[in-house]
């Protein structure tokens, strides 16, 4: 281990985040902004629609991209950056020693207003038999405090699981009034593209709506460690090894002591169809800190 991980290691086991420049090879980080801008003009203008995509229409009824599901799966540079040896050689350190790929999701920010975010934990989303599992965030366009960064609470990793549920469903997030004084720490993750932001699966973070003239899409990478199994959902065994980037199949899971909230039941809409879209469970949140 050089030293810049190990400092980076120790500043990861205390804060829970990270922000890292210079792991994303510019060649690379070109590909994924001509693919991104491309799928974005593409919807925007009718011309492209697909399975992985979560879209809504703007003030003007242009079609706006909200997500691509599956990122590595809608496109070869996506699934090269998820597998970037340079970042799962980090990656392997912060989760001691080997690396699961669980799923990946593209974010966007359309700009003047687009999708803010409420406080939540993933944790409370995907609990796993242990808390070694993170998410890497990689920059495809400079963010800056105007655009709507991540934004996270230090150290919060190491405090409650809190309550993401709302009149018996679960919705997401958490009241803002709750966590009042912890998210009064918060800070925002903001840097240029090509960088990199790393945090813990139970830290508490959230985002603001972007009030720039330009789009923050973010790339979303969440890894956990070989022996994390999940607790609440089913996989196919197979399919669930083959995601293995660094170690060994396993059956012997490592437990490890976090509490744990199970995310059900989730609401659904009057057809009786859910997304899943965590932008429409946010909808049914009280006392929400950045809506509106």
């Amino acid at each position: 281990m050089n030293e810049r991980v190990r400092a980076l290691k120790v500043q990861y086991d205390t804060d829970a985040y990270l922000v890292v420049e210079d792991i994303i090879p510019p060649t690379l980080l070109a590909r994924l902004q001509q693919e991104t801008r491309s799928a974005i003009d593409r919807v925007a203008a009718g011309t492209l629609d697909h399975e992985l995509l979560d879209t809504f229409e703007n003030a003007d009824g242009v079609p706006q991209l909200r997500r691509i599901a599956s990122p590595e799966a809608f496109a070869s540079c996506f699934d090269e950056a998820m597998r970037l040896p340079a970042l799962l050689d980090l990656v392997q350190v912060l989760l001691g020693g080997s690396v699961r790929f669980d799923h990946g999701k593209l974010n966007f920010k359309p700009p003047s207003g687009g999708a803010a975010v409420e406080w939540h934990q993933d944790w409370a989303f995907y609990p796993q038999t242990n808390d070694d599992m993170l998410a890497v965030g990689i920059l495809l366009e400079d963010c800056t405090l105007e655009s709507g960064p991540l934004m996270v609470v230090p150290g919060s990793h190491t405090g409650a699981v809190h309550d993401h549920h709302h009149n018996g469903y679960f919705v997401g997030g958490v009241n803002a009034e709750d966590i009042r004084d912890e998210i009064q720490r918060a800070v925002p993750l903001t840097a240029t593209a090509g960088s990199i932001s790393v945090h813990h699966v139970r830290t508490l973070h959230a985002s603001t709506a972007n009030r720039s003239a330009v789009n923050r899409p973010l790339l979303l990478f969440n890894y956990v460690a070989v022996d994390a199994f999940p607790v609440f959902h089913s996989f196919n065994w197979d399919d669930f090894n083959e995601r293995i980037l660094r170690g060994e199949i396993t059956h012997t899971a490592r437990v490890c002591e976090a509490p744990v909230r199970i995310p059900s039941p989730t609401p659904k809409p009057a057809d009786e169809y859910a997304t899943g879209s965590l932008f429409d469970l946010q909808t049914g949140m009280a006392g929400a800190l950045y809506a509106n």
